[in-house]
């Protein structure tokens, strides 16, 4: 038996066992960290530097392109030096700070994309509002708010959690830190008041899921009212890359926690958090640059100086 405070480091999952698959893992890590560094580094100076590009569509998916950076740096370096160095341990104090930032981005791009839902909404079901619903001041304070939102939340969940005393070692099975592995690992009975932490961010999340369908259900009844098929096209066209990059995040983050435990096993569950905690933020630069004209016209004029 041990607890927390005579515990000084956690064992992570290693992702392979073999001294030539871990360099593997490392050459993909890799990949993936700069796949993700060039897509969203690139839109983050396309809108910063393209005036035409500062409106609040642009403004969001900017700290949504934040998010997607900071969630690829909070847990692919760790992943990477112990595929590199032959090791899985990471520091009690490094386990709680990559747990915090790992929700801190999470919730912000769950945040940001339900912002942006609301965004598509009133441009196309309000569009002669949308000046003033959506004004600088306005989007700012959106932008703030889902922020906020997304550090209580981790801020929350990171104190509760290593407050919680640890009664069955100190191995996770996860390649980063991870609220249900460390649940695992805790007192059996001392987890309940995470649980109820859990049921209330829960809640929300759903609250902004049912948010997110009850908008583009208005959304799609709007479209369908535009008479001219090519505006019904350029309508929709510019909410399928918002829509495509909703459905892949919280798609594969309902199947990681909610897959039935019947197909539950260790090398599906690290398969499918390499799909939630990096796919997601590698393909949203893509998804957006390739329906967006305007974006991808201020990338290449970036990348041609």
């Amino acid at each position: 038996m041990s607890n927390s405070s005579s515990i000084s480091h956690f064992l992570l999952l290693a992702l392979a066992d073999t001294r030539q698959l871990q360099l593997l893992h490392f050459c993909l890590l890799l990949g993936i960290s700069l796949a993700a560094l060039l897509g969203n580094g690139l839109i983050i100076s396309a809108v910063a530097c393209g005036q035409h590009l500062h409106t609040p569509m642009f403004f969001f998916l900017l700290n949504l392109a934040l998010s997607d950076l900071g969630s690829i740096c909070t847990t692919v370096p760790k992943a990477m030096h112990n595929s590199l160095w032959n090791t899985t341990t990471i520091s009690y104090t490094g386990c709680a700070a990559q747990l915090f930032f790992f929700l801190l981005f999470i919730s912000a791009e769950y945040f940001l994309l339900t912002i942006m839902c609301y965004d598509r909404y009133v441009s196309i079901c309000k569009p002669l509002h949308y000046g003033t619903l959506l004004g600088s001041r306005a989007c700012a304070h959106m932008a703030a708010a889902a922020w906020a939102s997304a550090f209580l939340t981790a801020l929350l969940h990171t104190a509760n959690t290593f407050s919680l005393p640890l009664c069955h070692g100190n191995v996770l099975g996860q390649f980063f830190c991870e609220i249900t592995q460390i649940l695992k690992i805790s007192c059996s009975q001392s987890y309940l008041r995470e649980l109820w932490l859990l049921v209330v961010v829960g809640s929300l999340s759903l609250c902004c899921f049912v948010f997110i369908v009850f908008s583009y259900v208005q959304i799609f009844r709007a479209v369908l009212r535009i008479p001219s098929e090519q505006g019904r096209h350029k309508a929709f066209s510019t909410c399928l890359p918002h829509l495509t990059v909703v459905s892949l995040f919280i798609s594969t983050v309902i199947f990681a926690y909610l897959k039935p435990p019947s197909i539950s096993s260790p090398s599906l569950d690290l398969a499918l958090s390499v799909l939630y905690s990096m796919v997601p933020l590698v393909l949203n630069p893509l998804i957006y640059s390739l329906r967006n004209q305007e974006l991808k016209a201020a990338v290449r004029r970036l990348m041609s100086g």
